[in-house]
């Protein structure tokens, strides 16, 4: 018997393979494709503590056989999020965890209180925000003010995984401010920022501007990532995300460091990916006689 079983800090999770946040919704919007309750946890769409409207349309756009995207983290505030869509996710039996953000570490903070008490397994917050105190482009971009809105989530009570940005040659020193400041896992990594450009218009091709990368080339940025964070940080829990498309990358991912991933463009293209990624995995295991899928985490460091 074969265990795809993991740990990322206290939580078990029967699989390693979870969806990634934006990009499954906010409840059971996948439940037509594959049970809910076989994938590792349902990682809900980022929420602030109150309805956000988000950004202009457009909002997605293709590059190549990427994605950008600039929807500007719309949705509905925690208190509907608990009301309205973790109901259909609990009768499911899908493990949640829940996605917050906010534009100040008061806003996280609240974020994060309103999660109190909620059926949830962990809180992803993602610090890949506009920082309105500072200016500073985005929290993730400063060890300073993630170690803050870690900090400031701790309220919740609840595991915290904290999702980081690539777009700073400080990832490694952000992450470490993280783990400091109480994080139970680190999540690597957001998109990567980008522009396409709508030459029939003569401008940006998303109402917004730029926006974020996503999909199969932002792979190696992952990895590395996740790699040089497994290099500093032996103990901690890291959980992989950024252009995983088959199962194939889901062992890339864990041998460079990763506890486990999560599947975020690829369910665009075809909402059974994460499903069919985590078959994949299971047969690489076997044809590998790989018996317990932990036995690949962090194998490449040697």
């Amino acid at each position: 018997m074969r265990s795809e079983e993991t740990r990322v800090g206290d939580v078990v999770l029967p699989s390693v393979v979870m969806t990634a946040a934006g990009t499954s919704g906010y409840g059971d919007e996948l439940a037509g494709y594959g049970d809910l309750a076989e994938l590792g946890a349902i990682v809900t769409k980022s929420l602030a503590a109150f309805a956000w409207d988000g950004n202009a349309a457009p909002r997605v756009a293709a590059s190549g056989q990427e994605m950008l995207n600039g929807v500007g983290l719309a949705g509905p505030g925690v208190g509907v999020w608990r009301s309205t869509y973790l109901p259909a996710l609990e009768r499911r039996g899908a493990r949640v965890v829940g996605s917050i953000w906010g534009r100040t570490v008061a806003e996280f903070a609240q974020a994060a209180e309103a999660m109190r008490g909620a059926n949830v397994i962990a809180l992803e917050v993602n610090a890949s925000c506009p920082n309105l105190e500072t200016r500073s482009t985005m929290f993730a971009h400063s060890p300073g003010a993630t170690g803050d809105v870690v900090a400031a989530s701790k309220v919740a009570g609840i595991p915290l995984w904290v999702k980081l940005s690539p777009n700073t040659p400080e990832l490694v020193e952000v992450a470490g401010a993280a783990i400091a400041a109480g994080a139970d896992a680190l999540v690597l990594v957001n998109t990567v920022l980008g522009l396409s450009i709508d030459i029939e218009k003569r401008s940006p091709s998303l109402g917004n501007g730029g926006g974020g990368v996503s999909g199969r080339a932002v792979l190696p940025v992952s990895l590395r990532a996740v790699y040089d964070c497994r290099e500093a940080f032996a103990d901690i829990s890291i959980v992989g995300v950024g252009g995983i498309s088959s199962g194939d990358d889901v062992v890339a991912m864990l041998m460079a460091g990763a506890n486990a991933v999560e599947i975020g463009t690829a369910t665009f293209a075809n909402p059974r990916a994460p499903w069919i990624i985590q078959r994949q995995l299971r047969k690489w295991l076997k044809r590998h006689d790989v018996r317990n899928v932990c036995e690949l985490i962090g194998v490449a460091h040697g």
